[in-house]
C-alpha cells in the first residue's frame, strides 16, 4: 500500500476544478447563445424575406393571368364580332342579291311581255296586209322595232346587272376593308 488517495484531496480537486471549467465554459455559452439569437434573427429576417418575395411573385403573376385573360376575352369578343358582322354582311349581300334578281325576272318579264305584244301586233297586221309590199314593209317595220327594242332593253339589263353585281358585293368589300384594316393595326403600332 505505498500511496493511497486521500479522499479530502479528491474533494477539494473536484470543485475547484468544476469552478475553473465553469468559469472557462461561460464564455462558450455566452457566444453559443449569442449565435443562436443571431441565426433565429437571421433566419426569422430570411423567412420574412422569402414570405414577402413570394407574396410579390404570387401577386405579379395574379396580375400577368388577370391581363392575359381580358386580352384573351377582349381578343375572344373581337372574333366573335367579327364573324357576326361578317355573317350579316353576307346576310345582306344575299338579300340585296335576291332583290335585284326579283328586280331583273320582273323587268324581264315586261320586256317579254310587251315583245308578245308586239309580236300578236305585228301578226294582226300582216293578216290584215292587202299587198306583198305591204307585207315587207310591216315586217321591216316589225324588224327594225324589235331591233331598237332589243338593243335598249339590253342595255337597260347591262346597267341593272351591273347595279346588282355592285350592291350585292358592297357588304361583303365593307367587310373585307375592315378586316384588313383590323389586321393592319397590329402591323403599323
Amino acid at each position: 500500500m505505498a500511496t493511497k488517495k486521500t479522499p479530502t484531496k479528491t474533494a477539494t480537486k473536484k470543485p475547484a476544478a468544476a469552478a475553473v471549467t465553469a468559469k472557462a465554459t461561460k464564455p462558450v455559452e455566452t457566444t453559443a447563445a449569442a449565435s443562436k439569437e443571431t441565426m433565429e434573427a437571421v433566419v426569422k429576417v430570411g423567412t420574412q424575406a422569402a414570405t414577402k418575395s413570394y407574396e410579390q411573385a404570387v401577386s405579379m403573376a395574379q396580375e400577368q393571368v388577370d391581363k392575359a385573360s381580358t386580352n384573351l376575352f377582349k381578343s375572344y369578343d373581337d372574333v366573335a364580332n367579327h364573324g357576326k358582322d361578317t355573317v350579316d354582311a353576307y346576310v345582306e349581300s344575299s338579300t340585296v342579291f335576291a332583290k335585284g334578281i326579283e328586280a331583273l325576272s320582273k323587268e324581264l318579264m315586261g320586256f317579254t311581255q310587251s315583245a308578245v305584244e308586239a309580236n300578236i301586233a305585228a301578226t294582226k297586221a300582216l293578216f290584215g296586209a292587202k299587198t306583198v309590199n305591204e307585207v315587207i314593209d310591216l315586217q321591216n317595220e316589225f324588224s327594225r322595232t324589235r331591233f331598237d327594242s332589243l338593243v335598249s332593253e339590253s342595255a337597260k339589263l347591262t346597267e341593272l346587272s351591273m347595279s346588282l353585281a355592285n350592291d350585292a358585293f358592297e357588304p361583303i368589300q365593307l367587310r373585307v376593308n375592315a378586316t384588313v384594316e383590323k389586321m393592319m393595326k397590329p402591323i403599323a403600332a
